[in-house]
Parts: C-alpha cells; sequence; structure tokens
C-alpha cells in the first residue's frame, strides 16, 4: 500500500501546471464529464458463494507475492493483529488508512468472491462499486496475471480472521469526493496486464515484472505533480508524511545501481547491508518483511531489471556552503558523537557502521535523509544474511534543531564531499 501510485500512460501524462490547475478548478465547480461518470459508475457484486478450498502450493505462491508485495507492513497496525488494517499513513491531502485484509465476514475481506478481488487488484474498485484511492497500489497489481491474483486472494483467506472495523480516511476536499478520484484516474490510471518484452531476456521480464508489478516500487520512488500523480518513474519522491525521502533509481548518484555488480544489489536486497551502504528508514521495512524473503532466483531478476534502467542523474547543482561558526560548531559535535564509529575521515568500520565520505545519501542534493537519521537513528534490518546489524541511535531529544543542522552541514561539506549546507529551518520541517 503506497499512497500514490504512478501514471501508467507514460510522458503525456506529465501534466503542466496551468493543466492540473484546470483540473482541480473543474472539480471545485462540480463540473462532471461523461467519462468522469462513466468511472463513478460502479456496480456492487454480489457476495461470495462458496468458494473451493485452495490447495496449499496456492496457498504458498499468494504468500510468496504478498511478501513480494509487502502487504503487511501497511496493512498492520503498530502492534496490531497482522494483515487487519488499521494503519495511517499521513499524505499532503489527509490521512489514508489501510484496510482489513483478513477473512472476517463482517470487517475483513470474508465475503469477498474471487471476481471482487480481481476487480479491486485490476481496476480498483471495492466490492460495493466505490473506487478506491491508489494508496491501494492497483495502478501496479493492474499488471498481475489472474493466476497470480487468485493465488493471493487464496493466502488471505488462509489467514485467522479478526473483527475490526476499518476506520474512514480523513482527506480535505475535494480529495475526499468520489468525483476527485474519477477525475485523477482518468489522468493517471489505465488498466493493463504486464506484457513481456520480447527484446529482453527471461530474467529481464521477470524483473520488469516484479519491479512494476507486485513489488510496487515505483509507487514510492517516483517523482509526483501537485496531484499526486507520478512524472515518470523510479526517480526521487518525498514519502507521503514529508520525512524521508525515496531517492531515484534512475540517478546514480542517488540510489541507481547502474554502476553495481548485480550480486552486490541482490545482497543489499537479502541482507539490507553491504560494505559501503546500506537501507534504513522505509526502505529497511521493505527489506526487513519482503525482499529478504524472496528467491535468490528472483532478486536476480530484480537486479538485472534495475541495473538496465536508463539513468538520468540529476543536473549539478550550486550548493550553499556553511559558514565557519556552523561549521566549527558541527566538527565539535561530530568529535562528541559520532567519531567513534565512523571515524575521524568519515571512513567508517567495515561489516559495522557505514562510511559517511563518498557516501550517497550523505552527498543528495536532498538533506532530508542525513538529517532524518540523524533525529531518528539509522537502523539497517535484521535479516538471516545478516541477523545483528549495528545501529545508530537517534539524537531528536539530545541535539536542537541548530545543532543537527550543525552536524549534518558538517558531514555533508568535509571529506571531498560536496552537498549543500542544512538549516535549522530544514530540520524543523522533518523533526
Amino acid at each position: 500500500m503506497r499512497p500514490f501510485a504512478p501514471a501508467q500512460r507514460g510522458s503525456a501524462m506529465n501534466f503542466t501546471p496551468l493543466r492540473t490547475a484546470l483540473a482541480v478548478l473543474l472539480l471545485a465547480c462540480g463540473v462532471l464529464t461523461a467519462a468522469v461518470w462513466s468511472e463513478l459508475r460502479g456496480e456492487a457484486l454480489p457476495e461470495t458463494a462458496a468458494v473451493a478450498p485452495a490447495t496449499p502450493e496456492q496457498v504458498a505462491r499468494g504468500a510468496y507475492l504478498a511478501r513480494a508485495g509487502n502487504c503487511m507492513a501497511c496493512h498492520t497496525a503498530r502492534g496490531g493483529e497482522a494483515y487487519a488494517g488499521g494503519r495511517s499513513i499521513d499524505t499532503p491531502f489527509g490521512t489514508i488508512v489501510a484496510g482489513n485484509l483478513t477473512p472476517d465476514p463482517e470487517t475483513g475481506l470474508g465475503r469477498w468472491s474471487p471476481e471482487a478481488f480481481r476487480r479491486a487488484l485490476h481496476e480498483g474498485r471495492s466490492r460495493d462499486g466505490h473506487l478506491l484511492y491508489p494508496a491501494f497500489p492497483y495502478t501496479h497489481t493492474t499488471q498481475m496475471p489472474d493466476a497470480d491474483v487468485a493465488d493471493l486472494h487464496a493466502y488471505l483467506r488462509s489467514l485467522p480472521a479478526v473483527r475490526q472495523a476499518n476506520r474512514p480516511h480523513s482527506l480535505r476536499f475535494p480529495y475526499s469526493t468520489q468525483a476527485a478520484l474519477a477525475v485523477w484516474r482518468l489522468m493517471h490510471f489505465e488498466p493493463g496486464r504486464f506484457q513481456p518484452d520480447p527484446a529482453q531476456s527471461a530474467e529481464w521480464n521477470r524483473g520488469a515484472y516484479l519491479v512494476n508489478g507486485p513489488a510496487h516500487c515505483a509507487a514510492c520512488h517516483s517523482e509526483r505533480n501537485a496531484l499526486g500523480g507520478a512524472i515518470g518513474s523510479l526517480g526521487a519522491s518525498a514519502m507521503p508524511d514529508g520525512r524521508w525521502l525515496a531517492p531515484s533509481l534512475r540517478d546514480p548518484q542517488q540510489a541507481g545501481v547502474q554502476p553495481w555488480a548485480v550480486e552486490r544489489i541482490v545482497a543489499l536486497l537479502q541482507q539490507g547491508s553491504v560494505d559501503g551502504a546500506s537501507v534504513m528508514g522505509p526502505m529497511a521495512e521493505v527489506v526487513f518483511h519482503g525482499t529478504q524473503h524472496l528467491r535468490t532466483e528472483d532478486l536476480r531478476a530484480m537486479a538485472v531489471y534495475l541495473q538496465a534502467v536508463p539513468p538520468q542523474p540529476a543536473p549539478a547543482l550550486e550548493f550553499e556552503a556553511a559558514d565557519a561558526s556552523q561549521k566549527a560548531l558541527g566538527e565539535q559535535l561530530y568529535q562528541r558523537h559520532c567519531v567513534d564509529c565512523h571515524g575521524a575521515q568519515g571512513q567508517g568500520a567495515v561489516g559495522a557502521y557505514p562510511p559517511l565520505a563518498g557516501n550517497r545519501a550523505v552527498t543528495m542534493a536532498s538533506s532530508v535523509n542525513p538529517v532524518q537519521a540523524i533525529l531518528s537513528g539509522g537502523f539497517a534490518p535484521a535479516t538471516a544474511g545478516h541477523p545483528q546489524p549495528y545501529g545508530m541511535p537517534p539524537f531528536r531529544t539530545l541535539l536542537n534543531d541548530t545543532e543537527v543542522a550543525a552536524v549534518a552541514s558538517f558531514i555533508r561539506q568535509s571529506w571531498g564531499n560536496q552537498a549543500g549546507a542544512v538549516s535549522s529551518l530544514d530540520v524543523q520541517r522533518v523533526r
């Protein structure tokens, strides 16, 4: 589940600000085109009749797909029952609340027929006919073949039923209306199925399906317009709450893996940490719940696909240097709190602490991730291949905004790193 999903219609859907403003104006005036009315007309599907019991093989395949999509992470409230929903996700448009996917007949999917479930994943429409918000990533699951959707449904039906009522979303007008959602869909969604590229290898195609279908990587890694629609795919984007940045998978200076060996990409997705790089924040959750459980051949396929994504480096920007007083304060704080782990030259420690010198997460144009790591701590996921990773404690209560900005600026402008200084206002925005 991701707050807004990428456009499926290519670069032609990259709306200008004027067209975006016009769409909002039409919504505010209540102007509904015939196409919008067509989107709004959805028939309720009957409750499920008796469904043939799933085979163990179907359930196992469905469980694997649920892992690939990291479904449990969004559909489980903190401290709640698995897949019972209730997790809130803050977005620029209000709060989205994940639904109950357990087979409870009153509050979950217990009365959903296989056809209703298929329609939700392929068409983004609920059993009663209303349109679903693209926080549920149907712009990606629409690519899944019917057999995979049926297996996923079989797995969810096998879970223990949990009676937990779904809480309503809390979105601002006009985003709270089905009319607004219908317009969004006309702009950014077209149902379809994954079509293999005959010019590519079977491994590349398998990776393309996993990345763009059930794993829905571009749901986070895509730049977005004012309405939350994706501009292209696999670019950089702020996470819905603005506290982390999903870096570009097209830019080798951010998170692009084009220069990496396939084996190194596989190791990162499988273990969460390799020499010189580790995942943290939301991506640590993806590895912990999802990619570490995938078969090595599928991780390799994803790596082959991601390695082949055409690189698109961000243009070089001039940046502001930290003033002498800020850099001096940052150095003092670094010597007091950071040097024992990350080293006097920012070199880190192999197998334990990541280097800061030359670290792409540190030197990106956006300072969001390094600031958030200082505030919230840096924790790689515990995985089968790396069961006891080292972590960095949070400094949220120890350092004030001026101090966080100072140490972040020092790190971004030392040991050859060249990135912009951080202000206390930058820290406030993500605290």
